[in-house]
């Protein structure tokens, strides 16, 4: 792991999230009578929670607007929402300003060009493989794993141990019966 990415990894205070592309393969499924549906990976909700547990706030600031999105922030205890935002550097300072952070204690995962302006100005950036180059080439971390697939695990994971809170959060599922 890349030691500049570790110690800004030891700095987050609040990770904020976009959803398509990140917390999902980017694919939108719409029916006929327009309701949308989307996939999420549960490993990435457990490593929310998990996160969360670690005294890591979290964040969702998203483009588009669905119910599901709202019904995903609330099961994996996403405290600040932002949907149906045109400018993401508008919510973002809006969100930093109201949780009382400096933009080097906040991370920003995202995926395409709209994401930039957040990406640029916080502490950690963080893209997944599918992302345009010029996005890449602008983040301090790349997923391995890809958007709905890992992507989001992997990150809270890589927090935590920044952090040194992984080995506390893992402990409880490694207990024995003779413990």
């Amino acid at each position: 792991m890349n030691q500049d990415v570790l110690q800004r990894a030891k700095n987050i205070k609040l990770v904020i999230f976009d959803v398509d592309g990140v917390m999902t393969d980017g694919g939108l499924t719409i029916s006929d009578d327009g309701q949308e549906y989307k996939t999420f990976n549960t490993q990435d909700g457990l490593g929310m929670k998990l996160l969360k547990n670690s005294g890591v706030q979290m964040a969702i600031i998203t483009g588009r607007t669905s119910k599901v999105v709202t019904q995903r922030a609330e099961n994996t205890g996403v405290a600040h929402f932002y949907q149906g935002v045109d400018d993401k550097l508008v919510a973002f300072n809006d969100l930093i300003q109201k949780l009382n952070l400096q933009p080097e204690q906040t991370a920003f995962m995202g995926d395409d060009v709209v994401d930039m302006p957040p990406m640029l100005r916080c502490g950690l950036s963080i893209t997944v493989p599918a992302a345009p180059a010029l996005v890449q080439a602008r983040a301090h971390y790349i997923t391995k794993k890809e958007g709905g697939r890992g992507a989001v695990r992997e990150v809270c994971e890589l927090i935590m141990q920044a952090q040194n809170t992984f080995e506390t959060q893992m402990a409880p599922f490694f207990k024995s019966e003779n413990d």
